[in-house]
């Protein structure tokens, strides 16, 4: 059996969608375009692209978007009065501070100044520390594992007393998507470095996470079979038979596990293109909660 593939961008598309729909009942019946501000330190290439696609997608669905590029050496005071001024404008709904940042900076400090009202990267103190509580609701939740859940969600896969396992702990997606599969009552097990028999604990699994950033470390004898599989890995590795020399893969060995799998994430084309959709949707939440159409 092989498994059902997971088209990360249709479910994106959808999700636009319904964007799009909804700004324009905003700026119809309250003159408000949901506004998203970004702030970038430094050259890393990637970030670069990760944000002008960001901007561009914020242009295909009519929002109003801005940008701060400040150089590589630019002060902790500088990257934190950027924000601040974001912070200020009534235009913008949504801040997204590109990470990584330099090393020099600090980076729990920079998103702490970030608006809570506006933290549409889900990443302020507050809004995880909500996250971790029962019976709290954060304004905002991180993008990556918020579209980690709206894969599942849609796709019709039943996440309240499944068994899930997290591969991963990082704060960006391990920790949170954990949090939020507990949340719809999921059973969950965290692995990580330090986790013995790891393949035995996947094989444990329903539904199963990969956020480790090792290329195709889930081998088809870690699944068990029918299992759900998001794999939210985002590698590169040698290819000479490809224009670039290299191509991307998950954290998942894709051909083989889905062999096995009940349902599969591809890399690319999975969760990916679900980041920046969230993303757009935080911001249209900010959009509403500034005009009063969400309680805080």
């Amino acid at each position: 059996m092989t498994a059902q593939i997971i088209d990360g961008k249709a479910i994106a598309a959808q999700i636009y969608d319904e964007i799009r729909a909804e700004i324009a009942v905003l700026k119809e019946k309250y003159g408000i375009a949901p506004g998203l501000a970004t702030v970038l330190v430094g050259e890393n290439p990637a970030s670069k692209a990760y944000v002008a696609s960001k901007q561009k997608t914020c242009v295909d669905c009519g929002f109003h978007s801005v940008g701060e590029h400040l150089p590589e050496d630019a002060t902790q005071e500088q990257v934190e009065a950027a924000v601040r001024r974001f912070n200020e404008d009534p235009a913008i709904h949504g801040i997204l501070v590109q990470l990584p940042l330099p090393r020099h900076l600090n980076e729990e400090k920079i998103l702490a100044t970030i608006s809570i009202e506006k933290d549409v990267d889900g990443f302020h103190p507050l809004n995880i520390g909500k996250l971790a509580m029962k019976g709290r609701k954060p304004l905002f939740v991180p993008c990556t594992p918020a579209g980690c859940i709206e894969l599942l969600v849609r796709s019709g896969i039943e996440i309240s007393g499944a068994e899930a396992v997290v591969l991963g702990r990082s704060n960006i997606v391990g920790l949170p998507v954990s949090l939020l599969l507990l949340h719809r009552d999921a059973t969950v097990t965290i692995c990580h470095s330090r986790s013995r028999n790891l393949p035995e604990i996947c094989r444990r699994a329903d539904i199963l996470v990969a956020a480790v950033g090792q290329p195709k470390m889930v081998k088809a004898d870690w699944v068990k079979p029918g299992a759900v599989v998001i794999d939210v890995g985002i590698n590169r590795i040698p290819d000479p038979t490809t224009k670039s020399g290299s191509r991307m893969v998950g954290d998942v060995d894709f051909d083989e596990v889905k062999e096995v799998a009940g349902y599969i994430t591809p890399v690319p084309g999975g969760v990916g293109p679900m980041t920046i959709a969230m993303l757009m949707w935080n911001t249209l939440r900010g959009a509403k909660i500034a005009a009063g159409l969400i309680e805080t």
